[in-house]
């Protein structure tokens, strides 16, 4: 059993929440024995925003999240909120998080986390790809009675 840094901890399961259900799914088939602590369960929660990213906090809107809790054998408990319904999803994110606080945790970040961040990076290159090729520079030429 290791502590996990809490930072790179938050890293890890924002990387897990963000993955789509489907690939993490791919990539880690069998899940190991657990027992849940808090079965996966669907609810929403209050997103806030900032105009311009630094203004006064405002309510956004609700947003439908799953989250779960579950208990390795060993004894390592691994959480998880993710957006949406699925609660697979949420049981597989709490499963990683339990198991990259054990010493299968290089072999989870080579098999999983690595991957997920890959694709993910490759993803974002690609939108800002596309957003690039949509960018117009203005300049302004200078005229002969400015000078």
């Amino acid at each position: 059993m290791t502590q996990a840094d809490p930072e790179a901890r938050k890293g890890w399961m924002a990387l897990l929440a963000k993955a789509p259900p489907e690939r993490l799914a791919a990539l880690m088939p069998e899940p190991p024995a657990h027992t849940p602590l808090r079965a996966p369960e669907t609810g929403a929660v209050m997103v806030r925003g900032r105009a311009g990213g630094t203004g006064a906090p405002f309510n956004l809107g609700e947003m439908t999240v799953t989250r779960c809790s579950v208990r390795l054998a060993c004894g390592i408990v691994g959480h998880a909120w993710v957006q949406g319904r699925d609660k697979r999803h949420a049981t597989r994110a709490a499963l990683a998080d339990a198991l990259m606080q054990t010493a299968a945790a290089p072999a989870i970040r080579a098999q999983v986390l690595d991957v997920l961040a890959a694709e993910a990076a490759a993803v974002r290159a690609a939108r800002a790809g596309k957003a690039a090729a949509t960018k117009v520079d203005f300049f302004t030429l200078v005229r002969g009675e400015d000078q």
